[in-house]
C-alpha cells in the first residue's frame, strides 16, 4: 500500500490529486496553511488525515511529519503542490520581506519536506517525488520575479535530487502547471470582464491564444499524470520536467 503526502492539497490540483491517490487505495496525508481548506478536504474524503501546516516554516514542517508518521506511517511518495504567488512589483520595488516569503513557501517549503521525507523513502528502498513549478518559468512573466525565480529553483532541486537519488531507488520529476480549469483561473477572467465589460469567453481566449492546443487543463489531469510517473508504468521516469499545459507558447 502507498503512503502518500501531499502538500498544499487543500482545494484545486492538490487536493485532485490526493483523492486520486485515496481513491486507489493510498493512505493519504495531506497538508495547507488554510485551515478551513484542509478541514472540508477531509470531511469529503472519510479516511484521509491532514495537517494545517506553514511548509515555510521549519518547525510546521517538523510537526508535519510527526503527524505524518501517526496518521500514515513512512512515506512512499511525496507530492508536492503548495505555492504561493508572491508580490507583483518591479524589480526594484520589490519588497524583500515578500521575496523572503515566496521564496520559503515556493522552493524552500519543498526542500524541507523533502529532506524530512527522503530517509523514509530511502528506509522503504526507493519511492517517488513530485515538485510542482510553473510552465511560467519558460516564458518568464515581467514583475513577477519572486515567483519564478522560486519555480525556476524547483526545477533545479527537482534535477539536481534525481541525480543523487536515484542510486537509492527514489524517482524525482517536476510538473509544470498551464492554464488550470479551476476557481482561480475562473476568477482572474471574471475580473477581466467587469474591468473591461468584455465577454467571458474573449477574456478567456486572450489567455488560450498562446496555448498551442488552445485548451485548459482539468484537474483530473493532473492526477492522471501524478498517477503515472508515480506507478510501476512510470518507474524509469526521473530526473524530468514535464509540461501538463497543452504547450504553453508565452505569456503577458
Amino acid at each position: 500500500m502507498e503512503r502518500v503526502l501531499v502538500t498544499g492539497a487543500g482545494d484545486s490540483v492538490g487536493r485532485a490529486i490526493a483523492e486520486r491517490f485515496l481513491q486507489k487505495g493510498a493512505k493519504v496525508h495531506i497538508c495547507d496553511v488554510r485551515g478551513d481548506a484542509v478541514a472540508a478536504t477531509l470531511a469529503a474524503n472519510p479516511g484521509m488525515s491532514g495537517s494545517v501546516t506553514d511548509v515555510g516554516a521549519r518547525a510546521e514542517v517538523d510537526a508535519l511529519f510527526a503527524d505524518v508518521r501517526a496518521h500514515v506511517g513512512d512515506l512512499t511518495i511525496l507530492v508536492n503542490v503548495v505555492g504561493m504567488a508572491g508580490p507583483r512589483a518591479a524589480i526594484e520595488d520589490i519588497d524583500e520581506d515578500e521575496w523572503d516569503k515566496t521564496i520559503g513557501v515556493n522552493l524552500s517549503g519543498m526542500f524541507y519536506t523533502m529532506k524530512r521525507a527522503v530517509p523514509m523513502l530511502k528506509a522503504n528502498g526507493g519511492g517517488s517525488i513530485v515538485n510542482f513549478s510553473t510552465c511560467s518559468t519558460r516564458t518568464g512573466i515581467p514583475f513577477r520575479a519572486p515567483y519564478i525565480a522560486s519555480k525556476a529553483g524547483v526545477e533545479g532541486l527537482t534535477k539536481n535530487s534525481a541525480r543523487e537519488l536515484g542510486p537509492s531507488g527514489i524517482r524525482v520529476n517536476a510538473i509544470l502547471p498551464g492554464i488550470i480549469n479551476n476557481d482561480r483561473f475562473r476568477f482572474i477572467v471574471q475580473r477581466n470582464v467587469d474591468a473591461t465589460g468584455r465577454s467571458f469567453d474573449d477574456i478567456e481566449n486572450d489567455y488560450l491564444k498562446y496555448v498551442s492546443l488552445r485548451c485548459k487543463v482539468e484537474l483530473s489531469e493532473f492526477a492522471d499524470m501524478v498517477e503515472f510517473i508515480t506507478s510501476d508504468a512510470g518507474k524509469k521516469i526521473t530526473g524530468e520536467i514535464i509540461a501538463v499545459s497543452g504547450n504553453m507558447e508565452w505569456e503577458e
